[in-house]
């Protein structure tokens, strides 16, 4: 269903990115990962080739300006052009507010805000030239709503939902289509680091830290990187060319959209 078209993904070494890569590169696209980490983008690059995929490796910070404009440039090269952009790059962490620095507050903005202005801002124009492309924002159910300790997460990913609905019908009439997905916890690095937080806290041992996250969503559980590249990559399919501005969530039914 995307054969021929060709993707970057941010954020993409591990957990949810590399799951999107995989997930498109399955459907037929072409992919470039990026992230901080080189070795853990090469290895996902080339576990997707392995597959019988096409995939590069690019390195960029998402919330450096020349970085962006740079991984813009190799990734055009790399693939001929970029028709689907997946801004997965976050940064999240857990304190009081009080407990806030400003120092954290504006890292978690550089990479959920600034990160996915930038790459958009990027790649989105040449899209739109074209007449065809994707963007989805990975966002989070802490975009739909507030909880406690994640202030500043929160409001990054408000912004990041804002933004999305902005773009999308900036852009509604030239053929991209701009989206955001909303997970709930996800079984990735970030919430392993939230059990731990929890556990240390209050004492929990890890599984009944894991069961306090997991009692958040109906259905009792946390969700896979797998799911949320499934969402992700029906929001690329040619046939969703109707879902503009949407921010679908993933977390069995305690945000209703």
């Amino acid at each position: 269903m995307l054969e021929g078209k060709k993707a970057v993904v941010t954020g993409g070494g591990r957990g949810i990115g590399a799951a999107v890569a995989r997930a498109l590169v399955e459907a037929g696209a072409g992919v470039v990962v990026s992230a901080r980490s080189e070795g853990e983008i090469e290895g996902t690059a080339a576990a997707l080739r392995e597959r019988g995929g096409t995939a590069h490796a690019v390195a960029a910070d998402v919330s450096d300006r020349e970085q962006v404009r740079a991984l813009c440039e190799r990734a055009t090269e790399l693939l001929g052009q970029v028709d689907i952009l997946v801004n997965n790059a976050g940064f999240a962490f857990s304190a009081r507010l009080e407990k806030t620095s400003l120092e954290q507050w504006e890292r978690l903005f550089a990479v959920n805000v600034r990160g996915t202005f930038l790459c958009t801002r990027a790649f989105l124009p040449a899209m739109a030239e074209r007449g065809w492309g994707r963007v989805v924002n990975v966002a989070s159910i802490a975009g739909r709503m507030g909880a406690p300790y994640i202030s500043a997460y929160v409001a990054s990913k408000h912004a990041v939902v804002g933004f999305t609905r902005a773009v999308a019908i900036e852009y509604a009439a030239t053929g991209v289509t701009v989206n955001a997905v909303c997970p709930g916890y996800v079984d990735t690095a970030l919430t392993a680091s939230a059990v731990a937080n929890i556990a240390g806290k209050t004492g929990l041992g890890r599984e009944a830290a894991r069961d306090t996250l997991r009692q958040q969503s109906p259905q009792g559980r946390i969700y896979t990187a797998v799911e949320v590249a499934f969402l992700v990559s029906t929001l690329c399919d040619p046939r969703a060319a109707g879902v503009n501005a949407q921010c679908l969530v993933l977390d069995g039914g305690s945000v209703q959209a």
